[in-house]
């Protein structure tokens, strides 16, 4: 008989079970074509910092599949990683040279970049190391960076190829860009605020002197751009202008009138629209149908340019205030509105964004997506929950040409070489022969290079035993944020290049808010680090208490009570498994567990019953992501059925004639019951199994728990 200690303790017990796993190999695959591959490549967190509460969340619900995976009999594979960020570790490393005295744009590239190398080895392996602490059984020794060597090669590769296939160019469109950061930023990092402003209704004269026509604008220090004003052709008010032209105030520039039936709806405003194709992405494509001019006002550190005239040198906000004011001077400002305006600001450093034209990359994306969108809305990528097909499907629609290069020195190089001496431009990874060659100094869009992960960590673009054998994979796991920029492209690049899916399912998980309601951010003071909640309540309980949290695609509010609640369970496991092991006698070996072969009383069977029921719900929700349910059905079974009632009725018969069939059937349940935890408690189920093992090794298996077979339905226990 094995005595357990009367309390559990996780800091006593989890280090030990990481060492024993971690040399049994048992997170350990290779390729062996005469087993079920199931492989799931993890999305990599950014080297920024440390992991919060929703990458608890969401490597809780990786390792909980893995394990369950692994138990079934696959040969499962978990590739683990990080990511560069190119922004967002380039504005960590920024900010601390700072905080150290010294001057980032002072040191140059290659002095940046070592410090920038200094910052993920820290944080990367910090990272890693927390991963480790929550259970994560990964494949350590395939674990990969974006800029490793042989993702570098890839992500290199991958841009030639669309080049020469003419789907990426350079050229001059408008861009997110951030006038602090200075840089363009992709769609994911601009968060849109609502802000108190105005409408501002300026006069155009007519340039005839016929009179004048009013436009309305929220930014009127753009206006200085502007090299039109649209008309809808079907608006009787307005269409007679067509064709005309209207002195632009301030600057007595004189512009045409123009209809352009896609820009401008006559039901919105005064059905009379300026265009600055320069600083509006919307202008910008209508000053392409119509051929105008764009005149860029506001320059990359956010103020006017000289295109300004008089306004040259002024901060944007300055500028519009002086601008209005000179309006007001000339009698051209008919009136102002109080007006809310959805501003898009830099997620990085909170600057509001410039739409700004600025010759960049591009990839032409929609081209890219055309077979995306067949796989996604014909079901060849499942998505669960299904409603965000539909909205991937119309964010594919409606694309735009990507913009892929970034004002960094952090990143993947981009690999266009340019001869200052004869300007001729070569498009390849290795430096060209000769002299007078200087690399294109920006780095590629994190995205990008994000695109490629599911197959450039198995080995593409080289054919490798990994490539061929465990891809396509069979599940990623995200947060509903980056569901367009990241899964769809990985979809639009994986079917490009090799002509198959990168993954059979996506698994869009909850999104932990604060308790308050408030997205989840440390330098918001809303921010909860999962190993803060592992040294309180144990890793077990933690990962639980994220699982209990798992609902599918909702925003949850962090509920503390949830891992005191799975600490309790993790202590009435241990408990009433102490129970049953100090009431078998030295040298008890139980045999395999087999009901049908012992006198079962009407309790016996009810427990059975609830055993079976309750493995095929568990496994009904594993199959369709919903680890909540399944997680709860485990908690009822153990806590209410299994503990308060079934170990309840089996003490008397412990001390009577049918001690022998209690003592099977306590320990053929319990049994089953770590079994079917362990994915869920890896920990606690692992260090009583080995008890159970110890002192009835006859009913469990001879393997550690983390390798045991997982338990099916017993319809004949029903």
């Amino acid at each position: 008989m094995t005595e357990l200690p009367k309390a559990y303790e996780p800091k006593a017990v989890e280090p030990k079970w990481l060492d024993l796993w971690d040399k049994g190999g048992y997170f350990r695959a290779e390729v062996d074509h005469s087993r079920t591959p199931y492989c799931i490549t993890i999305p990599p967190p950014n080297v920024t910092g440390e992991l919060h509460l929703g990458h608890g969340l969401q490597h809780a619900i990786h390792d909980t599949l893995i394990r369950w995976k692994r138990m079934s009999g696959f040969n499962t594979l978990c590739v683990p990683g990080t990511d560069h960020a190119s922004i967002s570790t380039t504005i960590k490393v920024r900010d601390s040279l700072i905080q150290a005295g010294i001057d980032p744009s002072a040191i140059g590239r290659e002095e940046f970049l070592k410090h920038a190398w200094a910052w993920k080895e820290k944080y990367g392996g910090t990272i890693i190391r927390q991963l480790k602490a929550l259970g994560c059984s990964y494949d350590w020794s395939r674990e990969r960076f974006t800029m490793d060597e042989g993702y570098y090669r890839a992500v290199q590769e991958s841009f030639v190829r669309l080049h020469r296939e003419g789907l990426i160019y350079r050229g001059a469109r408008v861009v997110n860009w951030c006038p602090t950061d200075r840089t363009t930023v992709s769609d994911l990092e601009v968060i849109h605020k609502d802000i108190a402003g105005s409408l501002w209704y300026i006069r155009y004269p007519l340039s005839d002197g016929s009179g004048s026509v009013t436009v309305a604008t929220t930014r009127p220090e753009t206006m200085l751009g502007d090299t039109a004003v649209a008309v809808n052709s079907t608006d009787p008010r307005w269409n007679g202008l067509i064709g005309k032209s209207v002195v632009l105030p301030l600057m007595n520039r004189e512009i045409p009138v123009i209809a352009d039936d896609e820009l401008v709806d006559p039901q919105f405003g005064t059905g009379v629209v300026k265009v600055t194709p320069a600083h509006d992405p919307n202008d910008f494509l209508a000053g392409m149908r119509n051929h105008l001019e764009r005149i860029v006002v506001i320059g990359e550190d956010g103020t006017m340019t000289a295109e300004a005239g008089a306004y040259a040198g002024l901060d944007r906000f300055e500028a519009r205030k002086r601008i209005v004011a000179d309006l007001e001077s000339q009698g051209l400002l008919e009136k102002i509105e109080d007006y809310t305006v959805t501003a898009g600001h830099c997620a990085r450093c909170d600057t509001i964004i410039e739409p700004l034209l600025s010759e960049q990359w591009f990839c032409r994306e929609k081209e890219l997506a055309l077979r995306t969108l067949e796989v996604v809305t014909k079901g060849e990528v499942t998505y669960y929950p299904d409603r965000f097909v539909a909205q991937t499907a119309e964010w594919i629609e409606n694309l735009r040409d990507w913009n892929i290069s970034r004002q960094l020195w952090w990143g993947h190089r981009i690999p266009v070489w340019n001869n200052t001496a004869t300007g001729e431009q070569l498009v390849q990874i290795e430096p060209p022969e000769g002299d007078g060659w200087e690399q294109d100094p920006d780095v590629l869009d994190t995205w990008f290079s994000s695109a490629l992960w599911p197959m450039a960590v198995l080995g593409w673009p080289e054919k490798t035993p990994e490539l061929e054998y465990f891809y396509p994979t069979n599940l990623m796991i995200t947060a509903r944020d980056i569901l367009y920029l990241w899964i769809a492209r990985m979809i639009s690049m994986s079917e490009h290049y090799i002509q198959q899916i990168p993954y059979n399912d996506v698994y869009i998980h909850a999104t932990i808010q604060a308790a308050d309601g408030r997205r989840m951010s440390k330098s918001l003071g809303t921010g909860v680090d999962p190993l803060e909640m592992i040294d309180k309540y144990g890793t077990d309980a933690t990962r639980l208490g994220l699982l209990f949290m798992a609902a599918k695609g909702q925003d949850v509010r962090f509920n503390e009570s949830r891992m005191l609640e799975s600490r309790n369970f993790a202590n009435k496991l241990w408990n009433a498994t102490r129970f049953v092991l100090m009431n078998l006698e030295e040298g008890y070996t139980g045999g395999t567990f087999d009901p049908s072969k012992l006198e079962l009383t009407p309790a016996d069977r009810w427990i059975l019953s609830r055993l079976n029921a309750t493995t095929r719900d568990v496994l009904a929700s594993l199959e369709n992501y919903n680890l909540d349910d399944a997680g709860r059905a485990l908690y009822g079974f153990v806590w209410n059925e299994f503990c308060d009632w079934y170990v309840e009725m089996a003490k008397p018969r412990l001390q009577g004639d049918d001690r022998a069939t209690a003592q099977a059937m306590l320990t053929g349940v319990l049994e089953q019951a770590l079994r079917l935890l362990h994915p869920f408690m890896p920990f606690v189920t692992e260090e009583l199994y080995e008890g159970l093992r110890a002192s009835a090794p006859g009913c469990t298996a001879d393997t550690p728990l983390i390798i045991a077979s997982y338990p099916e339905p017993r319809p004949e226990w029903h």
